[in-house]
C-alpha cells in the first residue's frame, strides 16, 4: 500500500510539474491541443493540461549566426572567399514553429546560398568598396524570404573578403598606376592654368605700354640686387625701332 501511494504521489508531482510552466519576458509558448494549434501564450505563468496539450518554447531575442566562409566567383571571374554574420529574431512564434521544422538551420542555409548568389553578380571592386550596399541587398532578400517563417532579418554584415596573393599584387599595381595617372593629370592641369595666366599677362602688357616699361624697370632692379659680376641689360623693342628709324633717316639725307 505504501509503494502504491508513493507511485501515485510521484505521478501527481510529475503531472503538476508539467502543468505549470513559467515563460520569461523574451519567451513565448506555442500551445497545441491534441496536435492542433491552439494559441500563443506567455510570458509569465502558463497552465498546460498534461497529455492533452503540448507547448513549444520560442526565444524572441535577436540571434547572431556566423555564416561559414563561402567560395564564389565574382562577375569579373575572380575567385574569392567571403564570410559574414547574420542578425535575426523570431517575431511570429506560430509561423516559426508551424511553417518550418528548424528555423535556425533553415535561416542559416538560406543565408549561405543568398550570399553566394548576390555577391557572384558583382565585380571584385564592388565587393571591396561597396560593402554597405551589398549588406543592405542581402538583408532585404533574406528578410523577404524568411517572412513566411515568422523571422525578421535585421542586419547582415560581410566580415572578410579573402583573395589570392597574386590578385593582391595585381590590385596593388592597379592602384599604383591609378595614382600615377592622377598625378599626371594634375600636373597637366597645372601647366594649362599657368599657360593661361601667361597669355592673360601678355595681353595686359601688350595693351598698356607703360606697364611694360614698369616691368622692365622691376627686372633691372632685381638683376641689380643679385651678386653677379656680369649684368646683361635687355633693351626695349621700341628703343631699337627708334634707332633703326634714325639710321634710315641719316642714310636718306646723305648725298
Amino acid at each position: 500500500m505504501e509503494i502504491f501511494t508513493i507511485i501515485i504521489t510521484a505521478i501527481a508531482l510529475a503531472l503538476l510539474a508539467t502543468t505549470f510552466r513559467v515563460l520569461r519576458e523574451y519567451e513565448r509558448g506555442v500551445v497545441f491541443m491534441l496536435g492542433r494549434f491552439q494559441r500563443v501564450k506567455g510570458p509569465g505563468l502558463v497552465i498546460i493540461i498534461p497529455i492533452i496539450q503540448q507547448m513549444v518554447r520560442v526565444d524572441l531575442r535577436t540571434k547572431v549566426l556566423d555564416i561559414p566562409t563561402q567560395d564564389l566567383i565574382t562577375r569579373d571571374n575572380v575567385s574569392v572567399k567571403v564570410n559574414a554574420v547574420l542578425y535575426f529574431r523570431a517575431v511570429d512564434p506560430e509561423n516559426a514553429i508551424i511553417n518550418v521544422e528548424d528555423y535556425m538551420e533553415a535561416t542559416g542555409q538560406l543565408a549561405q546560398t543568398t550570399l553566394r548568389s548576390v555577391l557572384g553578380q558583382h565585380e571584385l571592386d564592388e565587393l571591396l568598396a561597396e560593402r554597405d550596399k551589398l549588406n543592405v541587398d542581402i538583408q532585404g532578400i533574406l528578410d523577404s524570404q524568411t517572412d513566411v517563417w515568422g523571422i525578421k532579418v535585421s542586419n547582415v554584415e560581410i566580415k572578410h573578403v579573402d583573395i589570392d596573393e597574386s590578385m593582391i599584387r595585381a590590385i596593388a599595381k592597379q592602384a599604383e598606376a591609378e595614382r600615377e595617372r592622377r598625378a599626371k593629370i594634375i600636373h597637366a592641369e597645372g601647366e594649362f592654368q599657368a599657360s593661361q595666366r601667361l597669355v592673360d599677362a601678355a595681353n595686359t602688357l601688350a595693351g598698356a605700354p607703360g606697364a611694360m616699361q614698369l616691368r622692365y624697370l622691376q627686372t633691372l632692379s632685381g638683376i641689380a640686387g643679385e651678386k653677379s659680376s656680369t649684368i646683361v641689360f635687355p633693351m626695349p623693342i621700341n628703343v631699337m625701332e627708334m634707332f633703326n628709324k634714325v639710321v634710315a633717316a641719316s642714310a636718306e639725307n646723305k648725298p
